[in-house]
């Protein structure tokens, strides 16, 4: 079996720039020091995504704008979009489908192939066809991991970027991957490096040679696993389908809420999003939830499955407003969060003698919405609620949900 790990180069910024050229616009983003990030009269105004000139001013994902700034006076800020970055990953993953049926998504700008017909020769031939073609025809460039399991097609992803393949297949561990630094290690973070660090542990070598039951005794069954990554062993199982456990939105608030009304409202826009997604991946769920975290950074979050499946905003809606309701506990709400989980393709779903007349129409009634968001934008239609209100319409998008594609465990 060969494994191939698909890794979007600085995605965000990169679609951005594909989009923009594709729109006639007169620059190119990735040439200059820009950023992707959010709105900085707000709260979150972070960075999403750096091209390689901002990454020489140290400019960090997840740094504040008003820092970014302060590193680099003369950055470029584009506002991100995240119907975009939807769209282009869609297209990404129906080109990769061309080459293999086994395709599993990571995250929005990562995924894994998988093949059961090639060497190592034909996949190392194959993958930088793949690469080139992205580049040709999408506009902007990918790396890509080869190897026998995930992990190391991962790591084999990041040893040089842009616009790279690199194999590290088991007999090349010693070689290329115990010379790293341990925290280049996948699921090594900044807390565990320091530990590791302070046991004289510096590289994956290091790492790889310790004894597992050491590390077992001070940082438990995670030690076990750093352990086995380190030496490249990798037991998880290559899920194809579906691609998505859970479609979630939130969004940090510009003022804390105190309001119900207003809290509804919020909560609309940002199921309005949601359950845009949920229709693009062509799924549906039967678990919705909601995330409250008050202006004391108290964190709940509460779920509910439905007696049915659905992909309808307005149902989704409904349902996310009465857990709210009944779980709120009036303290100001600094950040709401929704999702929505239980997920089955759409199009294996069965009518439900539980879903009325209205629901069915409303279902139809959001795809006319979405074509229509999508050929013109996503503010063309809009709820009457917020025709003559200061709130946005749609709210939230990828960074502000932690990529619920994403798994930290491969």
């Amino acid at each position: 079996m060969i494994v191939m790990h698909i890794d979007v180069n600085s995605a965000f910024l990169s679609w951005t720039a594909a989009y923009e050229q594709q729109q006639g616009i007169d620059r190119d983003i990735r040439k200059v020091a820009s950023v992707i990030g959010g709105n900085e009269q707000n709260r979150h105004g972070i960075v999403l995504a750096r091209s390689i000139l901002a990454k020489k001013f140290k400019i960090q994902t997840g740094m504040s704008l008003m820092e970014a700034r302060r590193q680099c006076p003369n950055l470029l800020v584009v506002p991100p979009d995240y119907q975009v970055y939807v769209r282009a990953s869609k297209t990404l993953r129906e080109y990769l489908y061309k080459f293999t049926p086994d395709v599993e998504v990571f995250s929005i700008d990562e995924c894994f192939l998988r093949f059961t017909d090639l060497n190592k020769e034909e996949a190392l031939s194959l993958a930088c066809k793949i690469k080139e073609d992205v580049k040709n025809i999408f506009g902007y460039t990918i790396n890509i991991g080869i190897s026998k399991n995930k992990l190391l097609a991962k790591m084999a992803g990041n040893f040089e970027k842009p616009d790279k393949c690199h194999t590290c297949f088991p007999e090349e561990i010693k070689e290329k991957l115990w010379p790293l630094p341990v925290e280049d290690l996948f699921m090594v973070g900044r807390k565990t490096k320091v530990k590791l660090n302070r046991w004289g542990i510096y590289t994956i070598g290091d790492l790889a040679k310790t004894d597992p039951n050491l590390l077992f005794k001070s940082i438990g069954v995670y030690g076990h696993m750093i352990y086995a990554y380190a030496n490249g062993i990798d037991g998880s199982i290559f899920k194809a389908s579906p691609p998505i456990k859970s479609v979630g939105n939130s969004s940090t608030l510009k003022f804390d809420v105190i309001d119900t009304e207003i809290a509804h409202a919020i909560i609309l826009s940002l199921v309005e999003m949601t359950a845009w997604r949920l229709r693009e991946a062509e799924m549906m769920c039967k678990v919705v939830s909601v995330g409250i975290k008050d202006k004391d950074f108290n964190y709940i979050s509460r779920q509910k499955k439905l007696p049915y499946f659905t992909d309808c905003t307005k149902d989704i809606y409904k349902n996310i407003c009465a857990l709210f309701d009944k779980n709120w506990d009036s303290r100001p709400i600094r950040q709401l969060g929704v999702s929505v989980s239980g997920l089955e393709f759409a199009k294996f779903q069965q009518l439900s003698m539980l879903k009325d007349k209205n629901l069915l129409k409303n279902e139809k009634l959001d795809k006319v919405i979405d074509s229509i968001r999508e050929k013109y934008g996503d503010t063309a239609v809009i709820r009457g609620i917020f025709a003559n209100s200061e709130l946005s319409p749609i709210l939230g998008g990828y960074p502000d949900d932690e990529y619920p594609g994403m798994s930290s465990i491969l």
